[in-house]
């Protein structure tokens, strides 16, 4: 069987073995976060094989002790002096942070658009942007290992790359729940949220990658035959927070963040809810407009269709880069990643000073040639209408 490796020094590998396609996120010293590059080539590929038909399976997976921990939040950190040129004129391709944003949308409409059979081999960290090269997959599969979080709303920004979406249709208030507390889910977790279709163990995960690549075809049904052979049957353990759903609920279904919070403080105190304190304390020392802009996205989300969401996710990061109401997500990325100190200060610094007229400033709808541009599912040339698109704004 004729196996090329493509540009094996690039940060994305990709492969070709005659009917299957194998990406390997290639950053592993760091974490595999995606960058403006990593995109481009995920797209390069992903546009190539989607017009070979000799292509019928895409693999992807990730080097290392992660598969993809998200958005290079430097960049977005790196990118803040150019919010003057924002402001003065909406050029969204000459700012590389927000060029990296709508190519970004760009490849997950691809993957969701692409006809070939397409699974995610998750072994480690998943986070934020990372976790939508697993979710929306036909196959996804996850082990013990397998570390999944949206964490964006504690350092100001928002549950973007679709989770709008995709978390607001989990069952009950979880959404909100996962949304605002960036709480973590371990492989069992995402399989009994739905959000992974396959748990493997870690030591069988490279014999499964294997046997998809000798199966050498994109038949759903034989590619779910394979991994189920490897798969296992798994249940949430008993202190999961999925077996909180009752309080997540109660709590969770408040109208205002605010609310929540006291809801849940109240439930903190009970017997048995030890586990709230951590939760908590996590929630409480998030970014106040960041809480406000993802309840509000995720209650949105929870009426809308997946491109609605999409459209509207790309308006609140444009508007947030933008420092439209804060400058909170470039005061939560320093205090994460650049000067590392955990000690973010927030403006304004409370719930209380968040307004909600501020908060539809974020949430307002560009002018119809701003708006991102989503092309129809028959049309297989996502990244490259995304591009278009941009070249006319």
């Amino acid at each position: 069987m004729a196996q090329e490796v493509v540009n094996s020094d690039e940060v994305v590998l990709g492969e070709e073995i005659d009917h299957v396609r194998l990406i390997t996120l290639n950053r592993p010293r760091h974490l595999n976060v995606i960058s403006s590059k990593v995109v481009s080539l995920l797209a390069e590929y992903l546009e190539k094989w989607e017009k070979d038909d000799k292509a019928e399976l895409v693999i992807i997976k990730g080097s290392g002790r992660a598969f993809s921990a998200g958005g290079d939040l430097k960049m977005f950190y790196d990118g803040r002096t150019s919010k003057v040129k924002l402001l003065m004129n909406l050029l969204w391709q000459r700012i590389p942070a927000l060029k990296w944003l709508t190519e970004c949308i760009g490849l997950a409409i691809t993957f969701i658009l692409i006809r070939k059979t397409q699974v995610a081999l998750v072994h480690g960290i998943s986070m934020g942007g990372g976790a939508s090269l697993m979710v929306p997959m036909k196959f996804s599969v996850v082990t013990e290992k397998t570390v999944f979080a949206t964490p964006e709303a504690s350092i100001g920004f928002h549950t973007d790359c679709g989770f709008s979406y995709m978390l607001s249709h989990l069952p009950g208030h979880l959404g909100e729940f996962f949304a605002l507390t960036g709480a973590r889910l371990n492989g069992k977790e995402l399989v009994a949220a739905g959000l992974a279709t396959h748990f493997v163990p870690l030591e069988k995960l490279s014999d499964l990658e294997k046997r998809l690549i000798s199966l050498n075809s994109g038949d759903e049904n034989a590619v779910k035959a394979a991994i189920e052979e490897f798969a296992v049957e798994v249940q949430p353990d008993e202190e999961s927070v999925l077996n909180k759903q009752s309080i997540i609920d109660e709590c969770f279904s408040k109208d205002t963040v605010a609310e929540i919070i006291k809801s849940f403080e109240a439930e903190a105190t009970k017997e048995g809810n030890g586990w709230i304190g951590p939760v908590l304390k996590g929630l409480k020392r998030s970014s106040p407009t960041g809480l406000r802009i993802t309840l509000r996205s995720i209650r949105e989300g929870r009426k809308q269709t997946l491109p609605e969401s999409l459209k509207k996710e790309f308006r609140l990061t444009i508007n947030i880069l933008r420092a439209i109401i804060s400058e909170d997500v470039y005061e939560g990325i320093r205090a994460l990643t650049i000067d590392k100190d955990n000690a973010p200060k927030w403006n304004p610094p409370s719930l209380d000073n968040v307004g909600d007229e501020k908060i539809d400033q974020v949430f307002q709808l560009f002018e119809e040639d701003l708006e991102l541009q989503i092309p129809e599912k028959k049309n297989t040339g996502g990244m490259a209408n995304m591009r278009i698109h941009l070249m006319h704004l």
